[in-house]
């Protein structure tokens, strides 16, 4: 062969495939286009992999039809083999051919298989359970305990110490640090009842056999029952990012609005009385709004006008004495620091000692504060929530053993039921990883037929017919069967990411089926130019044998392009580490909807190709030659 038969037949075989590969590519771009629609945290998670996916593609599309055919100028020389001279190409064909021929002659079973295994994955879709986001491993554990609102600062000190003694007894701790209240600092609103424990895992190496992070914090819980202290478990990124995204500090959150603090705790109980006996829900308890402690100064007006005293003079008194009074300042370098004078703490650390504060009257003799005022603790909130100009209680929990979704969707219908006397101006907001949730949802439910859409009209002005575009998108659903039964069978649920897998999924499988309809209208090209195109001329077998011909003689590209998206992805399912828990949800429906695409497009293709042409000859006479090059 010289060198201008060589090119030429390299030019014409890029012609004929390049534009397919372009296209293919650019459904790809297109189809992953919209998760930049994603917002929150889904969209901050997935943008770097939408930009990176994106800018590779765009750069691949124009790779294909532009670098590749030089490349093959320069290094396609010398003697070539046939594509028979392969040996694993050989075998694919003994394996792929009498299947084929068997499809092609029992249509009807082959098509009622694919729609049975199409039956059968739905309800099992609708069987998965559902979540925000999978649940990442942070190989560290944040314990939250809740203690009564008036516990005292030594008792709080003397629980946290004893929870950390026995946090670290367990073998697979390798440290814990605890705090109670809060820094001083403006965005840390914790009182003192609400402890902070973190804890740092050993390598898993070093655990006990068999031992999870389920387990290990299942033993920490039946260990740390401490009374007047409900337990709350979850992780440390986690927790600071549903704080400051929701003012939620557990997987979900009920919050109550109302006018009264008091009857907002009345109906918190009610919530929490009805969420109980739910399963999957943890850690439940309610976020006080009653309960706090507060030493109340009430003044006896008639006795101040007896002993010649005013309101203000007890206030500067009793301000002075347990406040304390700046009295100067004292500079330290380029430090400066208040100097406040108050009683010491021998005198205010009793009812009896602060009852007895002199105060001085106006003819130089004293009396007890006691004399004028009242001074007893009463009960009041210990925090104060507000949104929205509302009055704010909240009743929380975390979701284990169980998915998010039916959890709630179970507690939902109970309080619906329950709850049914909610005093006027009171009502119930779910917040939370379900607040989250339900905005994933709206966006995914605009997302995924914009995808569809973006597909079919790309195939529809590349191929210029509605036919075939819809010959090609057909392929999508049963691509679903795979990632479906994948998904299911991992026990994974629904969520974001693996929603990202399922739109990645639908580019991928349209990419294959083009490269497939190419060479079934290339082989149509062929029967006509054999044998015309007319009724009279061509017969049912003919239009099989060329079909197969088509299919199965052009193996090793379709075989290809699988082999490249299945050995890319399938090293993450064995992949360890921080970070592996969002990725395998993302590359699961790829992987198993990559095997059903490649069935159907392989066996079901083929099939539904040969009867569109038949009947195309049936009722034109003729059949329809779309060109091959786009």
């Amino acid at each position: 062969m010289d060198k201008e038969t060589r090119l030429s037949i390299i030019e014409k075989a890029s012609k004929q495939v390049g534009p397919s590969v372009f296209w293919s590519t650019i459904i790809i771009i297109t189809s992953f286009l919209p998760v930049f629609l994603l917002t929150g945290q889904e969209g901050r998670l997935f943008s770097p992999l939408a930009w990176t996916k994106t800018f590779i593609l765009i750069v691949d599309a124009f790779v294909a039809i532009s670098v590749t055919p030089v490349l093959l100028s320069l290094f396609l020389k010398g003697k070539f083999k046939p594509e028979s001279s392969n040996p694993i190409n050989r075998g694919l064909e003994r394996v792929y051919g009498p299947i084929l021929r068997w499809c092609l002659k029992w249509r009807k079973t082959t098509i009622g298989v694919n729609i049975l295994a199409l039956l059968v994955a739905i309800p099992m879709l609708f069987r998965l359970g559902s979540e925000f986001m999978p649940p990442l491993d942070e190989s560290s554990i944040l314990f939250m305990p809740v203690t009564l609102p008036d516990i005292s600062n030594a008792e709080a000190k003397r629980i946290l110490q004893v929870q950390d003694k026995i946090i670290k007894s367990v073998p697979e701790v390798a440290q814990v640090l605890g705090k109670a209240g809060r820094a001083n600092t403006a965005t840390d609103n914790s009182p003192i009842s609400m402890i902070e424990t973190i804890i740092q895992l050993k390598p898993e190496s070093e655990w006990r056999d068999g031992m999870t992070k389920a387990k290990i914090i299942a033993e920490l819980d039946q260990k740390l029952q401490v009374p007047g202290v409900i337990n709350g478990w979850t992780q440390p990124i986690i927790n600071r990012i549903n704080m400051l995204a929701t003012g939620i500090r557990t997987d979900v959150g009920v919050k109550v609005y109302g006018q009264s603090l008091d009857s907002i705790a009345q109906v918190s109980q009610k919530v929490r009385n009805a969420l109980q006996a739910i399963p999957g829900v943890k850690d439940l308890y309610i976020e006080p709004v009653t309960g706090g402690k507060y030493l109340e100064i009430q003044t006896r007006r008639e006795e101040l006008g007896r002993y010649g005293l005013a309101v203000n003079d007890v206030n500067t008194i009793v301000e002075s004495a347990l406040g304390g009074t700046p009295i100067g300042n004292t500079i330290e370098g380029r430090q400066r620091f208040s100097i406040n004078l108050r009683l010491a703490q021998e005198y205010r650390n009793s009812l009896d000692r602060i009852r007895r504060i002199p105060l001085k009257l106006g003819t130089g003799g004293t009396v007890p504060l006691s004399a004028v005022a009242d001074v007893r603790f009463v009960d009041g909130p210990p925090m104060i929530a507000s949104e929205n100009a509302q009055l704010r209680g909240a009743v929380l929990f975390n979701v284990r053993d169980r998915d998010l979704g039916s959890t709630v969707q179970e507690a939902i219908q109970k309080l619906n039921g329950e709850l049914t006397d909610l005093p006027n101006g009171y009502r119930l907001e779910w917040s939370g990883q379900w607040e989250n949730q339900i905005r994933a949802n709206q966006t995914l439910k605009f997302i995924i037929p914009l995808v569809l859409v973006i597909i079919f009209l790309i195939l529809y002005f590349s191929f210029g017919s509605f036919k075939e575009a819809l010959l090609n998108l057909v392929t999508i659903p049963f691509a679903m069967i795979g990632g479906v039964f994948i998904v299911y069978f991992y026990g994974i649920n629904l969520s974001v990411a693996v929603a990202v897998g399922f739109i990645a999924l639908f580019g991928l499988a349209v990419e294959t089926a083009m490269v497939m309809v190419v060479y079934l209208n290339e082989a149509m090209n062929q029967l006509v130019v054999d044998k015309g195109n007319s009724s009279q001329t061509i017969t049912k077998q003919d239009i099989r044998e060329y079909v197969f011909m088509g299919a199965a003689k052009r193996l090793r590209p379709k075989i290809m392009t699988v082999s490249v998206s299945l050995f890319g992805l399938i090293p993450v399912m064995w992949a360890t580490g921080v970070g592996t828990d969002v990725m395998l949800p993302i590359v699961l429906p790829l992987i198993g909807g990559v095997f059903t695409s490649s069935i159907h497009i392989l066996l079901v293709t083929p099939v539904v190709f040969e009867m569109t042409k038949e009947y195309e000859l049936k009722k034109h006479g003729k059949i329809e030659i779309y060109d091959v090059k786009h």
